[in-house]
C-alpha cells in the first residue's frame, strides 16, 4: 500500500520563503503551492537551477541528451527544473534523480493531480526526493491554457533554460521567450538538419542562444562558484558502470561505432546512447569519419 502523499504548503509572495528569483519577474504568481520532501526546507527554491525543456514526442537522441545533461548538472550541484511533461521533461527529471540531485517539477494543475498519467511513478519519486510546484491550489485540473503560463515559472526559477528538440510551434520556445524577458540565459542543443524537432533549437541559435554540445557549455555561463568542482569533464566522479565500460573501450583506441559494437558486444542503439552521454560529459569526442576518441578530461 503506497504511503500517503506529503501535505501541500502554500507560500505567499510576501513570505520570506517565496523564491527570490520569482519576486521580480513580470506577473509573479501571488501564491506558490509546494508538495514534496523539499517543501519544508527554507530556500529549496533558491538553489542554483537550470531548466531543461523540449518536445513531448522526443527522439531517442533527444531523450538521451536531456537525461545526461540533467544527470551531469545534478552531479555538479545544480538543481534541474522542468514541467513533468512526456518526452524531454520526463527525461530531465529522471536524469537528475539518477544522479541523486534535486529536481523541481512545475505543473499546470494542482500538485495533487496526477498528470500525465504515464508519469505516475516519476511523480511519486519526485515527491519523495524533490518538489512539485504550482500556482494553482490542490484539486485544479490541468487545462491547455494553464501550461503556457506555467512556463514563466519554469524559466523564472532557473538561471537559464536549455531547449532540447522543439518544433517552431512548441511551448518550449515560449519558455525560452520568458527566459529572455526575465534576463536568464538561453541554451539550445543542435539536432539533425531538416528535422522538425531541430527547427526550434536552431532558430534559437540563430538568435544568439548559447550552443550546448556538453554540460561544460552550460556551466561556463553560470556565475563563478555556483557549480561544484566536479563539474563536467573536470573530474566527473561515479560514472555509471555502463558508461564506464564504453569509456574504457574508447580509451583502448580510436574507433568507429561499428568497431566499438564488436569490441563491447553491445547493440548499436544502446552504444550510441552511451556515446552521446559520454560526449555530453566532455570525456569522448566524435572526430572525422565518425571515429570516437577519449579526451584528456579526467573521470
Amino acid at each position: 500500500m503506497p504511503l500517503p502523499e506529503p501535505a501541500e504548503t502554500a507560500v505567499d509572495r510576501t513570505a520570506e520563503r517565496y523564491p527570490r528569483a520569482l519576486r521580480h519577474v513580470h506577473d509573479p504568481p501571488p501564491v506558490l503551492y509546494l508538495r514534496g520532501r523539499l517543501a519544508g526546507e527554507p530556500g529549496a527554491l533558491d538553489a542554483p537551477a537550470i531548466a531543461i525543456v523540449g518536445a513531448r514526442d522526443a527522439t531517442a537522441y533527444g531523450l538521451a541528451v536531456a537525461r545526461d545533461l540533467a544527470r551531469a548538472l545534478a552531479e555538479s550541484g545544480i538543481a534541474v527544473v522542468s514541467g513533468l511533461a512526456l518526452g524531454i521533461d520526463g527525461a530531465a527529471h529522471r536524469g537528475a534523480l539518477e544522479a541523486g540531485g534535486q529536481t523541481v517539477a512545475v505543473v499546470g494543475g494542482g500538485t495533487d493531480v496526477v498528470y500525465p498519467r504515464q508519469h505516475r511513478a516519476l511523480r511519486r519519486e519526485i515527491l519523495e526526493r524533490g518538489l512539485l510546484v504550482s500556482e494553482h491550489p490542490a484539486g485544479t485540473a490541468p487545462r491547455p491554457g494553464q501550461f503556457p503560463r506555467r512556463n514563466r515559472i519554469v524559466s523564472g526559477l532557473a538561471l537559464g533554460v536549455v531547449v532540447v528538440e522543439a518544433t517552431l510551434r512548441s511551448g518550449s520556445l515560449s519558455t525560452a521567450a520568458h527566459a529572455l524577458e526575465q534576463g536568464r540565459e538561453v541554451f539550445a542543443v543542435p539536432g539533425a538538419v531538416g528535422a522538425a524537432r531541430s527547427a526550434g533549437p536552431h532558430a534559437l541559435l540563430r538568435r544568439g542562444a548559447k550552443l550546448v554540445e556538453s554540460v561544460d557549455d552550460i556551466l561556463a555561463e553560470l556565475p563563478q562558484g555556483v557549480a561544484s568542482p566536479a563539474a563536467g569533464g573536470q573530474g566527473i566522479v561515479g560514472l555509471p558502470v555502463g558508461l564506464d565500460r564504453v569509456l574504457t573501450a574508447v580509451r583502448g583506441g580510436v574507433a568507429t561505432a561499428d568497431e566499438l559494437v564488436l569490441r563491447l558486444g553491445l547493440k548499436l542503439p544502446d552504444l550510441l546512447e552511451k556515446l552521446v552521454a559520454l560526449e555530453l560529459r566532455g570525456v569522448v569526442v566524435r572526430g572525422p569519419g565518425g571515429r570516437y576518441a577519449a579526451t584528456s578530461g579526467k573521470r
